[in-house]
């Protein structure tokens, strides 16, 4: 009986058995046999970068994004692969497609929704920040090397900062570091209207004075002294119906003084 002949090392028994081929595309000049070549080796193996692309069906990008990145990652792989360093294709295949998938998902799939400018703006970004650490930069990298090294205003560079970071959101179940490990809900402030009443107080504040003594009587008793527009009426010696006119007056003025202040 014939010995059985083993795969190469690396390679899986249900693979596509392309090492010839790989043997072949090392020696063939470029033209359309090589073309050809490379072609059927990319086809033999698709369905397995589609089997990886599988993988990160969960991370919120469309399978078919993440067919196409994997489809692109098995055609680098395959122009890379060197079949004389004696491991199976798919050692090499593999983490390069993944690798690429992790990538796409990572510059990609956010948890909050940012305009496409942005996202491109904060890839650039990125990129010129690793180009310049390289060069000995350090990691305090200013916004003005940065516009300086992509072209971008510095404007556009902050954009692509404050991009940056927004992939992932936390629970508000999770432990938040140096709080006693309290859940971050715990941590976090609640709006307080008063806040904004302070303000408005304030700013209502110079207008009040600069109105003329009745209606700054008849806004103090209708809203501070919670009388009917009757009784405001009895005291001032005038009609409801004209209470009713000084309220709705004073406080379109009022109104329109807010706006063009602020």
């Amino acid at each position: 009986m014939a010995e059985t002949e083993l795969p190469p090392r690396g390679r899986r028994p249900d693979s596509p058995g392309t090492e010839e081929a790989f043997r072949r595309l090392a020696t063939l000049p470029a033209g359309p046999e090589r073309d050809r070549l490379r072609h059927d080796v990319i086809a033999a193996w698709l369905p397995m970068a589609e089997r990886v692309s599988l993988r990160f069906r969960r991370c919120g990008e469309s399978p078919a994004d993440l067919r196409q990145v994997a489809a692109l990652a098995l055609v680098h792989a395959v122009d890379r692969y060197d079949p004389g360093l004696g491991y199976a294709f798919e050692s090499f295949a593999i983490p390069t497609i993944s690798g690429e998938l992790k990538r796409h998902v990572r510059d990609h799939v956010w948890s909050l929704h940012i305009p496409r400018r942005d996202q491109e703006l904060r890839a650039a970004v990125r990129a010129a920040r690793a180009r310049l650490e390289q060069r000995g930069a350090g990691s305090a990298v200013t916004p003005a090397e940065l516009a300086a090294e992509t072209g971008l205003s510095e404007e556009e560079v902050r954009r692509g900062l404050d991009a940056d970071g927004v992939h992932q959101t936390l629970s508000l179940d999770h432990s938040v570091a140096g709080a006693d490990d309290l859940p971050l809900a715990d941590t976090l402030g609640l709006a307080d209207r008063a806040l904004d009443l302070i303000v408005d107080r304030q700013s209502l504040r110079p207008l009040l004075d600069a109105l003329p003594e009745r209606e700054r009587y008849v806004l103090y008793w209708r809203f501070f002294g919670n009388l009917t527009q009757k009784q405001i009426g009895a005291r001032l010696g005038v009609s409801q119906m004209q209470i009713s006119r000084i309220l709705s007056r004073t406080c379109a003025q009022l109104r329109r003084q807010l706006l063009a202040a602020a």
